[in-house]
Order: structure tokens, then sequence, then C-alpha cells
């Protein structure tokens, strides 16, 4: 089917048709649950283990167990994912992490949150989110990338550390049992607080959603003529590329990532449609405008040094097992947490609390 696709609309068209379809479904998914890693996190901080928290679980869990299983199944192989191939960067997984984390509680939302939002008529989250694009892009390619990449040469290591599964010698068969614990918590979390069913499948939806983009990418890899990048969803680099495809003159084909981020906006757009959850919602005072700028910057240059944001990283690379994206994960929980802490809960620097 995929073969009569490519023959059909070509190579780079059928990329952007998996990203847009792909985007939509992820979209309507996570506008639904209102999946988050921010609020999970923040949950966590304020000793508590509620829905927000198992919401998370239930869309990770489905993640590493899915891929896993297309791992075991020999509908995937990450012979050529870049996180677990290339030489991988512990400084910037650690610095970055700890820098989008910071962001993200500043902002309210990671940035696959902040794109739904913005869907739904959320101006805090579509202006940050456009801080955070242009950030992105200036870390990747612009007057920023020296200083990123110069954090990023102090402490690496090489491709064959990256990867956990073969560090730990637990295999794909005990990868896919590890996500199952995760699950487990995850409804055993969801049972206590009676999180709705159907938030229980949306919430799967997201991390089924992160399988399916590495099981189309690695089929397109396969099956096109032309270089198809085998990788998942992520928001720091595609956000940086949809913005450069909007403001330079036309040239870049199509891709994967260029049609996702429409393809999550309109998604979103849909759902909040559907459920009666488009409002206009704006800033309450100069304060809280600066605080999401501050947060998008951080977003946007911690998510280029670390190589991925909060789904890109925390869910896509962690659902292969790359190290990075592990440490990645858990600097960006640590990091929220100390904002958290150090900003909303004590009122330090002037930025205070916000509307949610």
């Amino acid at each position: 089917m995929l073969d009569q696709l490519i023959d059909l609309v070509g190579d780079r068209n059928a990329l952007a048709l998996g990203g847009a379809l792909i985007g939509v479904l992820f979209g309507v998914l996570a506008q639904r649950s209102r999946f988050c890693l921010r609020a999970a996190t923040l949950e966590i901080a304020h000793g508590e283990a509620g829905g927000r928290l198992a919401t998370w679980l239930f869309a990770f869990a489905t993640a590493l167990i899915i891929t896993q299983a297309l791992i075991l199944l020999g509908l995937f192989d990450t012979g050529a994912v870049r996180q677990l191939n290339n030489r991988g960067s512990l400084s910037g997984s650690i610095i970055g992490g700890l820098m989008f984390g910071c962001g993200m509680t500043l902002t309210r939302a990671c940035g696959s949150r902040m794109l739904v939002l913005s869907a739904t008529g959320n101006l805090r989250a579509l202006l940050s989110g456009m801080v955070f694009a242009v950030v992105a892009q200036m870390s990747r390619d612009g007057a920023l990338s020296r200083v990123r990449s110069a954090i990023n040469d102090w402490w690496t290591i090489d491709s064959s550390s990256r990867d956990m599964i073969a560090m730990l010698h637990i295999g794909h068969g005990g990868a896919l049992l590890f996500g199952a614990c995760w699950l487990a918590l995850g409804i055993v979390i969801a049972l206590r607080c009676k999180l709705r069913v159907a938030t229980w499948l949306t919430s799967a939806g997201v991390g089924l959603m992160v399988a399916a983009a590495w099981a189309f990418n690695y089929a397109m890899s396969t099956s096109s003529f032309e270089m198809a990048p085998v990788h998942s969803l992520s928001f720091t680099s595609p956000s940086a590329d949809v913005l450069m495809y909007v403001l330079s003159p036309p040239g870049t084909g199509l891709s994967f990532d260029l049609a996702l981020i429409p393809g999550v906006f309109l998604g979103s757009f849909l759902a909040a449609a559907a459920g009666g959850d488009l409002k206009l919602e704006g800033f309450r005072d100069g304060a809280s405008m600066r605080r999401y700028i501050a947060g998008g910057c951080l977003m946007g240059f911690g998510g280029v040094l670390a190589g991925g944001c909060a789904v890109g990283a925390g869910v896509s690379g962690a659902s292969i097992f790359a190290v990075t994206a592990w440490i990645v994960l858990w600097s960006m929980w640590i990091g929220a947490v100390l904002t958290d802490r150090l900003l909303d809960q004590k009122k330090f620097w002037g930025f205070g609390h916000v509307v949610p």
C-alpha cells in the first residue's frame, strides 16, 4: 500500500501526508486527553499523583510498549535512528533538559501542549510558541548555534554508549515488560483518582501516535528512493522548520515534519471545536507576558541543545531507550520542579502566579 501511495503522489508528498495524518490524530488525542509533561511533573512537585500523571504515564507507557513490539515483530529497526547511532552529548542533555523543564513551567505547557493550546485560542501559548520556534531556529542554525554547539561538546559519548537496552542486557522483550510496569502504575493511579475511561484511551492514543510515526518513517526509509530520516514525533526542530518554510522563499520540499505541525494544530482545533473548548484567552498583565517570553526562550534553546522536546526526547527517544533521551527526560522533570518551587511557590523575581 505504501509503495502504491509513493507511486501515486511521490516520495515527499507521501511523507507529508503521513505527517499530516499522524499530526491530526495526535492533535485530537492530545487535546482531548490534556496530555502534558509539565502538568504531570507539577503534580509530583505538589505531592500529588492524580489524573495528569496518569494521563502522561498512559501515553509514555503505550509508546514504549508498541515501539518495542514493532521492533520484536520486525516492523521497525533502530539501525538508522540518529538518537542511537550518532555521537551524543551528555552536557547538552543535562543542561538542555534543565532549561526546557524550567521553560515549560514558566509557559505552563510543554512544546506539544503549547501548539494544542494555541489552536484552541490561547494567545499566551501562541506567543510563547512563536518565541519557542524563533529561538529554536537561532539555536540550530542562527546566532545561538555556536553557543549551543560549544555546550554540546563539553561532555560527549560514543554511539556505542547510547543504547540502554544493550547496556543493561534486557533485550527488547525486557524493554517491553518495563513499559508494561509503567502502564500498570498509570492504571493504578487512574483507578484511584477515578479517571474517565475515555481519557485512558485518548492518552494511550497519544503514545500510539509516537509508535506510528516510528513505523511510518521507517517504512518510508525502506520504500522511498529519497533519503527519509527515521524519526518519530518531536516539536522543536519541526517548529523551526515550519517557521523558516513560512518566512523563506519557496524551495524547500515537503516533509513529514513540515506537515506534522499544521496537522497537530488542525486536529487540536477540530477536537476543541467539537468539545466546546474554543476560547480566546490573553495575558493578565505585563509580568505574565515576561514570564511566557522567558519560558519560550528557554524551551527553544534547551530543546535544540537537548536534541528534543518533552515528546521528541521524553517520549519518542525514551521509547527506543536512548540513554541521552532518558537523561533529558529526568533533567526536564528536575528543572520543572525546581522552577515551580522557586517561582510559583515562593513568588521570586517578579513572575509570581499567572493564569494557568
